[in-house]
Order: C-alpha cells, then structure tokens, then sequence
C-alpha cells in the first residue's frame, strides 16, 4: 500500500532557529575522492541519505572500507586503482551525481563492469559522460541509459573537450578521470559549480583554471596518489531552500538557518527570491577549506512581485527551481523563466511537474519545453482537493508539494504520496518541519 502525507491546514506562524543535514553534492564527492587515498579519511556530518549509501556501498564493492559511526564516518581507501573484480555490478539507485561521477573514477578499470540504478535512474540520459570518457579510451554497451556496460583502459590519454551544457556532473567526471590519465587533460567548461574544482585545489591536485565571463578553461594534471581529505561537510543549500521558501510564503514568522553551504556557484536562488522581494540575509560567513559557509535569516515577505528570470542564474538554482516557482505562484505578475531544458532530466521532468501542480492549485502557467511562464495570483484560495502522485519518487516534487500544502489557503485537502523519496536526499526533511509546527 502507498504510503502518503495528509495536511488540511495552513503552517503556524513561528520563530525558530534549525541546521540541515550535510550538503548531498559535497558528501558523494567525499566518499568518491576518499576511495582514491590509502589513507585514513574522516568525514562528519555526511549526509545519511540513500543517495550517499549508494555511493559508499558502490567504493566498498571496488575495495574500499568504510566504518560509519553516528557522528563520522571513516574510508580507508584502495589508491588510484581500484581493485579489479570479473562481472562487477554496481548500484547508483537514484543518484544521477553519483551514476555520472562514478563512470570517471572506472576509466582505468580494464575489466566489463555494469552499472545500474532505479526506475528514475533508469530513464535519464547518460550520453554527457559517455561521450568524453570514449575519448579518454573506455568503451560503452550500445545504449545511453541504465543499465550500463563499460570497459576502462589500463592507460587512459589525456583529453580536450567542450562541455556545453553548464553541466556540474559532466565536468566532474571528466576532472575524475584526469587524474587517472597520462598527461594534462583540458576541459572548456560552461558555468557550472564548482565542489570538485574547490576539492582538488584542498588536496592539491594539479589543476590550473582560467575564469571567462561564460565558461572556464580547466586543466587536470594525471597524479600517482591522493592525499586523505577529513571534512566537516556543511548544511546543504537545496534543502535549506523549501524552510526558506516556507518562511517566505507563512504568516508573521522568522527562521535562522545555521552553517549552510553558500558556495556562490550554488546560491542561485537567494538572488532570485530577493528579485522578487523576498527578505533573506547571509550571516557570520565563513571560509572552510574553500567553501564558504553562512547562517541563512530568513522572514515572511509581503508583496512578492513578479520575476523575468536572467537565465545567469539558471545553473546556480537548477535544483531549486520547483521551490521559486511556488514563489512566483504568490507573486504579483507574471514571472518568466527561460532555458530550463535540464529541469527535465532531473529524477522527473521537473519543469513539467511543476507546472503541473501550480495547475492543480489554480495557477495558470503557460510550458514550453525549456520555459514556463506562472501567472501569479497572491489572493489564491485552493477550492479543490489536490492529491500527487504517479512522480517517479522525486524527493524534490514531494517537498515542493508539502510546502504549498502549508503555505497557500485552501479549502479542501492534500494527498501528498511516497514521502519515502525523501531519503535520497533529506530524510530528516519532515523531522525538521515539525519543529517549527
């Protein structure tokens, strides 16, 4: 039986202080880059989602020990060369960033190898990173989608390539499989964010990098060893984004988020949201090992206007996306957002979804295939009852769902399904919602 979320009334006004859990892109980055040292590496506040257990499960198959205690988590890695197994299958479950990432780390591994992953997994497009680790010599099974079978190469060669698409994951893949190669491997990149590069830098990977207006010019120098990286990983910006929004969009409330990730390839949407009027500050920032970190102070904002979003911002908010479009569903005006093609290769096409829901609650929205124009209505009152479902688990439509179930009047009922998506990526999501309830 499925398994769904019931909410009938609107979220009390409050004033509370909250952390989230350990950024999900910095925490699988850890354990991949963590795999490749021979030496002890200690992370706390790792993210303790199934996409991150995915991820340590997929470094304990290629040798890898890990220990994972309540408060850290210890690998022991195997070095640049993972140990080599005959009909290795591995398991990415729901993570895209772990699916593309893994594929770069696996360039030198010269035996058949499959990789595998769950029904969303399973439909999106893995051609980004199949095309450059050709170059590099791997060989794919005929087909860009999981499951996938790939074949290393003992001596990976140096590459150039363009990547095209502002894509994070792409590039990283690219950079990890550089550092298995012979040479200098030179990447023009378009805008994307920055972990891996951030990382590589902390553990002195050779890597020079020069900044244009629209991309960067990256070069990954092969290496023979990898030191440990220990890392307090910070609170991770996508979730600390649906309490934002929620404090936005509720009555008289108040909300201060500790120690969040504000890398500022990633804070897309606080520039957006305080476009349109919402009110947000960043406090008591911090460098850590060249991630910058902040305490989020956010309260309820009156009088939100509308929002031509400049696409710039597109590749700093791409997951966040489905949480401002509520925003601009509160909005006075129509909002536009344009270029988010990449929304629908995400666990769900997400653009669709979220014109789909704003639909459901009498939002008029006019879709493209790249763009979405929402036409606001702050007066909105829901006289329907309203039940998602059939979304392919995608932790980021429940979360949107949950939080206009809260904040946008109603007269009938939510029936939000499969709250267990959350567990990819914030399993403590409704455990931190009920504290400010």
């Amino acid at each position: 039986m499925k398994k769904s979320l019931k909410i009938n009334k609107l979220i009390n006004s409050f004033n509370k202080t909250i952390s989230v859990e350990g950024d999900k892109s910095l925490s699988i980055r850890w354990v991949l880059l963590s795999s490749l040292s021979k030496k002890k590496s200690v992370a706390y506040n790792l993210l303790k989602s199934e996409d991150v257990f995915s991820a340590l499960h997929c470094v304990k198959k290629l040798g890898a020990k890990v220990k994972m205690s309540k408060d850290k988590c210890i690998i022991i890695g195997v070095g640049l060369n993972y140990k080599q197994k005959e009909n290795l299958i591995l398991n990415a479950g729901n993570s895209g960033t772990l699916g593309r990432l893994i594929l770069g780390l696996l360039i030198n591994y010269d035996n058949r190898i499959k990789l595998t992953g769950d029904k969303s997994l399973s439909k999106r497009d893995f051609s980004r990173v199949i095309k450059p680790l050709k170059k590099f010599g791997a060989s794919f099974s005929l087909k860009k989608t999981l499951p996938l079978t790939m074949k290393g190469i003992n001596k990976p060669k140096s590459i150039d390539y363009i990547e095209n698409k502002g894509s994070a994951q792409c590039k990283t893949s690219i950079m990890l499989a550089a550092l298995k190669s012979e040479g200098v491997t030179k990447i023009k990149a378009k805008k994307s964010r920055d972990h891996t590069e951030i990382l590589f830098k902390y553990l002195k990977i050779p890597l020079r990098i020069k900044k244009y207006k629209k991309y960067d010019i990256i070069q990954v120098r092969g290496v023979k060893n990898i030191k440990p990286l220990n890392y307090k990983i910070p609170g991770d910006i996508s979730s600390c984004s649906f309490f934002i929004v929620l404090t936005i969009l509720s009555e008289d409330s108040k909300l201060l988020i500790k120690n969040i990730n504000i890398n500022p390839s990633r804070i897309g949407i606080i520039d957006i949201l305080k476009k349109m009027g919402a009110s947000i500050k960043i406090l008591n920032k911090k460098n850590y090992k060249g991630e910058k970190t902040a305490d989020i102070f956010v309260k309820s904002s009156k009088n939100l206007k509308a929002i031509n979003c400049p696409t710039k911002y597109n590749s700093r908010a791409i997951d966040e996306f489905l949480i401002i479009f509520l925003v601009a569903a509160k909005s006075k005006g129509i909002s536009i957002f344009k270029n988010l093609a990449e929304l629908n290769q995400k666990e769900s096409p997400r653009l669709i979804w979220g014109s789909k829901i704003l639909n459901y609650m009498g939002i008029r929205t006019k879709l493209t295939k790249n763009s979405i124009k929402i036409y606001g209505n702050p007066n909105l009152i829901i006289k329907n009852n309203i039940q998602i479902k059939n979304f392919l688990k995608d932790h980021r439509v429940f979360m949107m769902s949950v939080i206009a179930a809260l904040t946008f009047k109603t007269k009938g009922n939510w029936d939000i399904y499969d709250f267990e998506s959350i567990k990819t990526s914030f399993p403590t999501f409704l455990k931190t919602l009920k504290k400010l309830m």
